[in-house]
């Protein structure tokens, strides 16, 4: 990922950035990240915090823009992106043991439609690492004066070596491990990148799976005198009727909310450019028009009153404010940072504020 920087700097940054391979550049941005949060150098990507308050599944969000999981896999810059002005911040994707992902390369850009390709899969420090990465940051001890401080979300998965009849223990490693740290917990069961990994959104596997998460959350909760949320991320590449069983999962076994989408198999909107079949996950503008539908489905599904996250897509404040009129509640953005750097955060941010105030 190009360096994040302040958007009269990022448009003369970013072709040379984008001469570097993908995932290089992406190192590269969260090595600078990681050693300028916290110091005067952060001035650099800062932004005052857009104040646009909204109350969702029992949390106080200071504003309806964040940041989605896969970006910072090993929560190492949550301060500095703290600082850009984002109402929450998803990290991980975390597995309970270190693992080093699919071979590389393993992204691409497809620049024509402002989208990646990547198949990572869930390339990640460890949850130790992870948490003790998690409990360095500073941004619920420094504060913002003036409004709510920034939320975080701790994205938990399966090893690509644990077989997937044995995915549950993964996942309740992660939560234990998590719980006490997040003011949500995300299930991730949607990304392409992990074999067999979509499955866990069959109605079987998806009723196990919540179940036994459903049962350690409230352990949890009474050994930690905290009820942290659980929200559960899915594909777009799912059907109206898959769409109703993972809605009808998610409310019989008590979820606090659902994120829609992760990254689509899907190449009709990018047929023929280079790259354009690689494997993998496709992000950002062509993943727009079925993470939308999807949203408007889970909306018409679940009701009014059930908290939807809204991601894919999003490289502009009308992107998202279509994203919240699907039926999202708030929205996050990543592939949106790479093609338009760090101003769409506030330009979302402000967007989504004026158009509440004039509803």
């Amino acid at each position: 990922m190009p360096l994040l920087m302040p958007s009269s700097l990022y448009g003369l940054a970013r072709p040379f950035l984008f001469g570097f391979d993908p995932e290089h550049a992406h190192e590269l941005t969260l090595d600078g990240l990681a050693r300028t949060q916290n110091t005067p150098l952060a001035c650099a990507y800062s932004a005052p915090r857009v104040n646009d308050p909204i109350q969702l599944a029992g949390l106080h969000f200071p504003n309806r823009v964040g940041l989605a999981a896969g970006l910072d896999k090993n929560a190492r810059c949550i301060d500095a992106f703290a600082a850009m002005g984002f109402g929450f911040v998803e990290v991980g994707t975390v597995t309970p043991k270190a693992q080093p992902g699919n071979p590389k390369p393993r992204m691409f850009r497809l620049p024509q439609r402002d989208a990646l390709i990547n198949r990572l899969g869930f390339n990640n420090e460890g949850l130790d690492a992870f948490l003790a990465n998690v409990q360095k940051a500073r941004f619920r001890k420094t504060g913002t004066g003036t409004t709510s401080p920034m939320l975080l979300g701790l994205n938990i998965g399966k090893n690509a070596a644990t077989p997937i009849e044995r995915a549950v223990d993964d996942y309740l490693l992660c939560l234990d491990g998590v719980y006490p740290h997040a003011d949500y917990v995300t299930i991730n069961i949607s990304s392409p990148n992990t074999a067999n990994l979509r499955t866990l959104q069959s109605d079987e596997a998806l009723d196990a799976l919540l179940g036994a998460v459903a049962e350690r959350r409230e352990a949890l909760a009474a050994s930690h005198n905290k009820r942290s949320p659980l929200f559960v991320k899915i594909a777009p590449d799912l059907d109206e009727a898959q769409v109703a069983v993972i809605a009808a999962t998610l409310k019989r076994h008590g979820m606090d909310g659902v994120i829609a989408t992760n990254t689509t198999l899907a190449r009709d909107a990018v047929k023929g450019l280079p790259h354009a079949d690689e494997a993998g996950g496709l992000s950002g503008a062509p993943v727009r028009e079925a993470s939308n539908r999807v949203v408007a489905q889970l909306r018409a599904a679940l009701g009014s009153g059930f908290p939807i996250i809204g991601v894919g897509g999003i490289l502009s404040a009308a992107d998202a404010k279509a994203k919240i009129a699907a039926g999202a509640d708030v929205v996050q953005i990543y592939t949106g940072l790479i093609y338009r750097g760090p101003a769409l955060v506030r330009e979302a941010a402000q967007a989504l504020l004026r158009d509440r105030s004039q509803a």
